[in-house]
This record gives C-alpha cells, sequence and structure tokens, in this order.
C-alpha cells in the first residue's frame, strides 16, 4: 500500500484510539489537520461520567448475609436467588460500559479504559457486582491520567485485593498471590524480579484489606511491621513503599509501554520506538496522555505497515458495528451472547493475565460467527450458534438457551447522508472506505455488485453493500 490518503489517515485514528467513526465524523475529521483531530479526541474525553447499576448501600454487608442462614444453616434457595440477582448486575454494568463504548463522545478514554481493563485484569467474584463497578470506575477515571495513580488505585479496589486473594495475606502466613501479579502482570513483567522479592513485597502488603461495604482499609494488627529486602533495599516497608519502587524502575516504563504499543499499533514491537516511548514515559512522570498523544501523532504511526495489522477483539467489533451504524439493541441479552461466543465478555477475563489477544481471537470455532455477525445484527437472523462454556456459573447465568434473534434498530438515514455526493460507480468505494482499512480489490468489487440487485432504492443498495462490506474479512481488521 502506498503512503496514506488523508482520509485513510483519519480513519486508521479513529478505528486505533477509539472504536471506529460514522461517517459523519469521517467527513469532518478528514477536512482538519491530524494535529487537531487528535487533540480533539483528548479534549472529549476530558470528563468521564460514572457506570452505576448499584448502590453502596445496597450491596451485600455481613447483616444481608446473615439473612441467608436459616436455624443455623444455608439456605441454598435464597443464596442461589443472590447470586443470580449479583450476576445480573454484573450483566447490566456490562451493558452499560458496552452503550458508553458505542456511545459516548469519551471514545478514546472508553478504549483506553478497555486496555487497562485486559492489563488490570480482574474477574467478577459471585458477592459483590459494587466491587466491579467501583473497578471499573477507577480505571476509566485514570485511563489517560497518571500510571502510578492508576496504578495504586486499582491495587486498593477491593474487587481486585479480592480476586488476588490479599484479603488472606497476614502476618505470619503471607499470600504471595497479589504481589507476585503486581510485578509479573502490572509494572515489571516476568523475570524482572527474584522470588525473594515477591515473598518481601508480600509481607509489605499485608494488612492492605477491604470491609464488606467496599471500603479499602489498612489493618495494622495483621501488618507485618519487620524490616524487608526488596530490589536490594531494606525497611519497614508497607505496599505504598512497593508501589513506589516499582514506578522508580525504568522496567516498569518499559514493560507498559510494550503492552501499548502491541495494542495500539502492531504486534509486531519496533524496539527502537518502544524504547523512546519508554524513556519519554517515564521521564513524563508516567503520563498517559502524553504517550498516547505522542504514538498518535508519530509518522510511523501512519506505516502502511500497521494498518490492517490489528483483529479487533470481540468488543471492539461490537462496539464498533454499533457506533458506525447507530444500532440499538431492542433487547440487551444479545450483546452479553456475542461476547460469551466470541470469547471477550467484559469483568470476566479468562484469568489473571487478561485476553491473549491478536490471533487468539480467531478460531474455528468463532471465525464463521464473526463473519456472519454483521448480517445477525443488521437483519434479524436466526442464531443457532452455541457460547463457549468456561466452567463458571456466574457467565452460565447470563446464557440464553435455545436460538437467539437480534432485533436492532439501526440508524440508516444517518449513515446513508455522507454518500450523497457520490455518484452511483462510486458508492460501493465511498462505503468501503469508512468501513475497511484497505481499498477494494477488483474481485471484491465485482463480488459486492452481484449481491446487489436491480431495482433497489439507493438506500436499498447501501444497506446491502454495507452489509456485504462488514462480512468481509478485512472488517474483522483496523
Amino acid at each position: 500500500m502506498d503512503k496514506l490518503t488523508k482520509q485513510q489517515q483519519t480513519r486508521y485514528l479513529f478505528a486505533r484510539a477509539c472504536f471506529g467513526a460514522t461517517s459523519a465524523e469521517l467527513e469532518e475529521a478528514t477536512r482538519k489537520p491530524l494535529r487537531k483531530v487528535v487533540r480533539q479526541l483528548f479534549g472529549d474525553s476530558k470528563t468521564v461520567s460514572e457506570l452505576s447499576v448499584v448502590k453502596p448501600e445496597e450491596n451485600e454487608t455481613k447483616k444481608q448475609l446473615k439473612g441467608q442462614f436459616r436455624d443455623g444453616q444455608l439456605d441454598k434457595d435464597m443464596l442461589k436467588e443472590r447470586i443470580r440477582d449479583n450476576a445480573e448486575k454484573v450483566r447490566d454494568l456490562n451493558l452499560q460500559w458496552l452503550d458508553q463504548m458505542a456511545t459516548s463522545k469519551a471514545a478514546l478514554r472508553e478504549k483506553m479504559a478497555l486496555f487497562w481493563h485486559g492489563h488490570f485484569a480482574c474477574r467478577a467474584q459471585g458477592r459483590n457486582p459494587l466491587f466491579m463497578q467501583q473497578y471499573a470506575n477507577t480505571i476509566r477515571q485514570n485511563a489517560l491520567g497518571k500510571l502510578g495513580d492508576l496504578l495504586m488505585a486499582v491495587s486498593k479496589e477491593p474487587a481486585m485485593l479480592q480476586f488476588l486473594n490479599n484479603q488472606q495475606n497476614r502476618r505470619n502466613a503471607p499470600n504471595e498471590n497479589f504481589a507476585r501479579e503486581v510485578m509479573e502482570l502490572f509494572t515489571l513483567g516476568r523475570g524482572n524480579y527474584s522470588e525473594h522479592d515477591i515473598k518481601e513485597a508480600a509481607r509489605a502488603f499485608t494488612g492492605w484489606q477491604f470491609t464488606p461495604e467496599g471500603q479499602f482499609v489498612f489493618r495494622e494488627r495483621i501488618h507485618d511491621e519487620g524490616d524487608k529486602t526488596i530490589f536490594g533495599k531494606t525497611g519497614a516497608f508497607k505496599g505504598e513503599d512497593i508501589i513506589a519502587m516499582l514506578l522508580e524502575n525504568k522496567q516498569t516504563a518499559r514493560f507498559i509501554t510494550s503492552k501499548i504499543y502491541r495494542f495500539f499499533v502492531n504486534e509486531t514491537e519496533d524496539k527502537k520506538q518502544v524504547d523512546a516511548l519508554a524513556e519519554q514515559f517515564y521521564k513524563s512522570g508516567y503520563d498517559i496522555s502524553d504517550l498516547m498523544e505522542t504514538i498518535f501523532l508519530a509518522d510511523w504511526f501512519y506505516d502502511a505497515k500497521n494498518v490492517g495489522a490489528h483483529i479487533k477483539s470481540p468488543v471492539e467489533l461490537l462496539v464498533g458495528l454499533r457506533h458506525t451504524l447507530g444500532v440499538q439493541f431492542d433487547q440487551p441479552q444479545p450483546q452479553i451472547f456475542v461476547q460469551r461466543t466470541l470469547g471477550q465478555l467484559l469483568f470476566y477475563p479468562p484469568n489473571v493475565a487478561g485476553w491473549p489477544g491478536g490471533k487468539n481471537w480467531i478460531d474455528s470455532s468463532s471465525l464463521l460467527f464473526r463473519m456472519q455477525l454483521p448480517n445477525y445484527i443488521l437483519k434479524a437472523t436466526e442464531v443457532t450458534v452455541q457460547p463457549k462454556e468456561d466452567g463458571d456459573v456466574n457467565t452460565q447465568l447470563l446464557a440464553r438457551k435455545g436460538n437467539a434473534k437480534f432485533r436492532t434498530t439501526v440508524n440508516w438515514a444517518d449513515f446513508e447522508n455522507a454518500f450523497t455526493k457520490s455518484s452511483d460507480t462510486e458508492l460501493i468505494d465511498s462505503i468501503a472506505t469508512v468501513l475497511l482499512p484497505f481499498p477494494l480489490r477488483p474481485d471484491q468489487r465485482t463480488l459486492l455488485e452481484s449481491q446487489t440487485k436491480s431495482g433497489q432504492t439507493r438506500p436499498e443498495r447501501i444497506q446491502t453493500l454495507t452489509a456485504a462490506l462488514m462480512s468481509l474479512p478485512e472488517y474483522q481488521l483496523t
């Protein structure tokens, strides 16, 4: 591919920094200098609206949990009902976040938060939808701020402390899980610390706990106050001291920058580019916005080798489709069905390392469903595919039985408006430039033409071509 045109650059920027663009957004942005478009994306993401499906006072407390016992015995029916209710609240949180991704002007913030959700992977535990709500809002609020603030805040989230077993980390009985993952997955990466560092850091994190109401609390009586030796330094360190040490280590900047590069630019890392970005990231005091703006304004970001090199995650695919065409689901359940079937259910990453991404998104069991998804959504086609089983009772509670039919409303009028100036012969290519990372090949153009019918009105033709273009393999790429 030759050097990108201004329209191709703009489309690519929106695909990577956000969840794609509507035809109107693309038309407006293409008329502006690229620097101004990038600045506007950051400006639109300055504010964040909190997700809210459960109020703190509604969360389970010990008093409520006692109500699940009858005559000293656990009331299984009441417990099942409670678990189902909590799973539904997490589902509602999932759907509310999807809505923010698809419709909010703060698309860059939401895309960055999706990245952090995979990096600071945390899986919903049975009893606490409030904990997941607080966790989600923390990563969204800090998504474009300073890494130090984000790392400290997410490490103190009850959802994370619970997921990584730090509630069981006590003086004289340390649990190393939390300390290990903070180093291996959140900051330094595997191989950049010793087992001794982990053992000593676990002692420093003793006392980091949470209340049933979802508040972080430091409990001195179970904290190990003795001296610890970590990274060659000795002192009566607490958890905050460990976080500070990790941020002092340039390897943290290198590890985080590398993951951001592979997510937003190319899975094949350019060492020279990543090293330069990591150095800048470290010197800026880990300013995430500064790092991302540098990436989006770099000439190399728009190299042809990066275009189409990213396979959309299931959430990116679903949200992008919704945003581009203004799709609204009459019932919310199909969006959960899509996530489960394609293997990325928000708040249920497969493990502490998050979703592997890249080519792992494409497998024989989900590829056909991926390719047919636009038709399912745009044409209300019957779905016979079954979602993947992950062995988690909480996600199984979200399953729908039997066949699914996607009933949606599509904002075709707004989408079609962008093509009023395109002649009939230009129409296919005009729509393709909005939807695909690459120009159409002659054989693809012929195939698409064959799918339109004589006598179709122009709106009908646009709708037919749009569904056909979205069913091409290239639509799976950004």
